[in-house]
């Protein structure tokens, strides 16, 4: 045994990807509703397999955590920006003020316990579920003028309070807002109707009088008929017919043609359809799936039927359609026989719903004939095709004039006061996220590139974070005691029942969007779907993107401000 710890310690990189391995798969571990989570089960492992005594170098851990953090900016940047100047901005004040809350609750009970800065760090970190404050609390205790020793045991109690404060915070925060919070809106039951209601206005259309934009499930088909009916006693163009089934409150239409042995595969809307003639009809399957026989029989048309059909992800880069509504989209003339299979905005999945307001940033996926999708996409933004390589230029000099800027310091009445380089890391993600949503022909990093960058260096920082802690964690949590535990429940509590209160009575939000608010500003993404789930409706996001994006951003930077006042 004592070569494999002789290994372990002459190799440190072994160590760190141990961790990492075990912490994900007891991370992935649920017994009902509950697990651990990915980041604190790195955490503990880190601190068991640090038991051996394994130095790490310290730049290491520096390296991960600036990628970690450029990619939470390039995620949430577009929305960000555009939050600040956009129709949004009640929310964006809304967060603004829960991250204002979160602060003050949670160092009032800090200095009130009599807590240094590495475990207000860490209680803040924890409570409000915000990982990333433990990396710019450690960058800002290393500029304090104290000693080195002073520093360190500082640094050791922030992994400390986070995973004894870590628990509740997620487990706490959905349940409040998805039991409490809809308990002071009214009650569950009012709510969930009030969200029904808010569903069906939403879903009130212009273009058509159908629900047809709530299930994301429900794709575009293609079926081939006959023109054997009445209606084509005379010959019809395929205007007119495309006329009458609009009359019928549906949107479908003609896509291919076959007159005889001639099969027409963009066909004009001049083009007549005669008797005996065979048309391809395009829709969403539960308009095309209904009684067509005033047009004539359907046809096993193989050949017909053999054509290329797509479904891609697009980028709104377009100003024309910065602000519309998916009413609107869907009546853009170049989104015939295009459908909107989902919207993604910061990687979270928005309802399908009439009155979605879009912004530039926003991912819409579209689907359809590939000819048609193509032009869709030219229209309203650049087709986000899935790639594989990721600008490496953009995301070095991205990074490495982020971080320059942040380590630049200025002195305040003798205090040191800069941004760090983790928070210019991150201000640098979130402008150059930005400048992409508007000029998507630069800066590509592929979704799964940004997924590994955010959970592969913040999780590489945390195990590193773990096992460097590991000789003084078990004291750190004796010194620490169980009132951390209690000051960790009212950190992550009380904020987020004021929140509530303010959302309803300052605010005015309706109650959905109220939790999904919330939940955004404290960027808790499982309260998010415990909302979801409580209320049956995806409704809540519509509160949580824009929240979310200023929450991510304020709360990191927060870590400075709270290591400064309880130092």
């Amino acid at each position: 045994m004592d070569w494999l710890i002789d290994i372990l310690r002459n190799n440190p990189s072994i160590p760190i990807f141990l961790t990492l391995g075990i912490g994900f798969w007891i991370g992935k571990l649920k017994y009902k509703t509950f697990s651990l989570g990915t980041v604190t089960s790195v955490l503990l492992v880190g601190v068991l397999v640090g038991q051996l005594d394994i130095p790490i170098p310290g730049p290491i851990k520096s390296v991960f955590f600036l990628l970690f953090l450029f990619a939470i900016g390039y995620s949430v940047g577009p929305q960000f920006f555009r939050a600040l100047k956009g129709s949004g901005i009640r929310q964006v004040l809304f967060a603004i003020v829960m991250c204002l809350l979160c602060l003050g609750v949670t160092t009032g009970v800090a200095l009130a316990l009599g807590y240094n800065a590495g475990e207000a760090v860490g209680l803040f970190a924890g409570s409000q579920t915000i990982s990333a404050v433990i990396g710019v609390g450690e960058d800002t205790i290393r500029t304090l003028g104290i000693s080195q020793a002073e520093k360190q045991n500082w640094m050791d109690m922030i992994p400390v309070c986070y995973a004894v404060v870590y628990i509740f915070g997620t487990i706490g925060s959905a349940y409040i807002l998805s039991y409490i919070g809809p308990a002071m809106l009214g009650g569950l039951k009012k709510v969930k109707e009030q969200t029904r209601e808010l569903e069906k206005s939403m879903n009130n259309s212009s273009v058509t009088t159908q629900p047809g934009f709530i299930n994301a499930l429900r794709p575009v088909t293609f079926r081939a008929y006959s023109a054997e009916g009445d209606f084509f006693d005379s010959p019809r163009s395929i205007e007119e017919i495309e006329q009458k089934i609009s009359s019928m409150g549906r949107r479908v239409f003609v896509e291919r043609v076959r007159q005889g042995g001639t099969i027409i595969d963009e066909p004009a809307p001049s083009v007549t359809i005669s008797k005996g003639d065979v048309i391809v009809l395009s829709g969403r399957r539960e308009y095309v799936v209904q009684d067509e026989s005033w047009v004539g029989p359907e046809v096993a048309d193989a050949e017909l039927l053999n054509f290329a059909v797509e479904k891609i992800p697009v980028m709104l880069a377009n100003k024309s359609v910065d602000g519309i509504t998916v009413d609107n989209l869907r009546a853009l003339p170049q989104m015939k026989g295009v459908a909107i299979s989902s919207i993604t905005r910061g990687g979270q999945e928005l309802p399908v719903l009439a009155r979605t307001k879009l912004i530039r940033g926003d991912v819409v996926t579209l689907a359809g004939l590939k000819r048609e999708v193509d032009s869709a996409a030219k229209a309203i933004g650049y087709a986000d095709r899935p790639a594989t390589n990721t600008d490496m230029v953009f995301l070095g000099l991205g990074i490495f004039i982020g971080a320059l800027i942040g380590a630049i310091t200025i002195h305040l009445g003798g205090i040191p006061i800069s941004l760090s380089t983790s928070g210019g890391a991150l201000i640098a993600g979130l402008v150059l996220g930005w400048l992409r949503s508007k000029h998507p022909t630069f800066g590509q990093i592929p979704d799964s590139s940004v997924w590994l960058l955010n959970n592969l260096g913040l999780n590489m920082f945390i195990a590193i974070i773990g096992i460097t802690a590991a000789p003084t964690f078990i004291s750190g949590l004796k010194e620490a005691g169980l009132m951390l535990f209690v000051a960790g429940i009212i950190s992550t509590s009380l904020p987020l029942i004021i929140g509530v209160w303010l959302g309803a009575k300052v605010f005015k939000f309706h109650p959905a969007i109220n939790l999904g608010c919330c939940a955004g500003s404290r960027t808790t993404t499982a309260a998010l779907g415990a909302i979801q789930d409580s209320l049956g409706s995806t409704v809540p996001a519509l509160g949580y993107t824009i929240t979310y994006a200023i929450g991510n951003t304020m709360l990191i930077l927060m870590g400075v401000a709270i290591t400064l006042i309880c130092s």
